[in-house]
């Protein structure tokens, strides 16, 4: 049997800013931030990393985020799971965007409006620093 190695890449593709999301599979927000943190990666405007592995205490993740020169949260609702994981681990927050604080309204489960995603992006792209 073929050996098998992780190696995690999270955050490593050498941009300065890192973008963190909410991806809470139960409410249309959870799923709204990851698609806009993952169109931002896309259009260039930073690195994803993985907020579990923030939240999961992995040297190497919090590395990512100590070192970076901008993190972007994106958080679903008020609960703010994502912010609260930043802080536990020190990890200062640059631009931090609400999905419901933009009018966007949670519903349970993870279908959401593909025109919302543009919404939460802009407002990131405009969150002042």
């Amino acid at each position: 049997m073929e050996e098998q190695r992780s190696s995690c890449t999270c955050g490593s593709n050498g941009t300065n800013c890192i973008i963190y999301s909410c991806s809470g599979i139960g409410s249309n927000v959870g799923q709204l931030a990851n698609a806009a943190a993952c169109r931002l990666t896309t259009e260039g405007f930073g690195s994803g990393s993985c907020l579990a592995g923030v939240g999961g205490n992995v040297d190497k993740l919090i590395g990512v985020g100590k070192a970076a020169d901008e993190r972007v949260v994106i958080d679903g609702c008020p609960v703010a799971c994502a912010k609260k994981i930043m802080d536990a681990q020190g990890l200062f927050i640059d631009r931090y965007v609400i999905i419901t604080g933009l009018g966007i309204e949670k519903t349970p489960g993870p279908l959401y409006a593909e025109s919302d995603v543009q919404t939460i992006v802009d407002a990131v792209r405009n969150s002042p620093k």
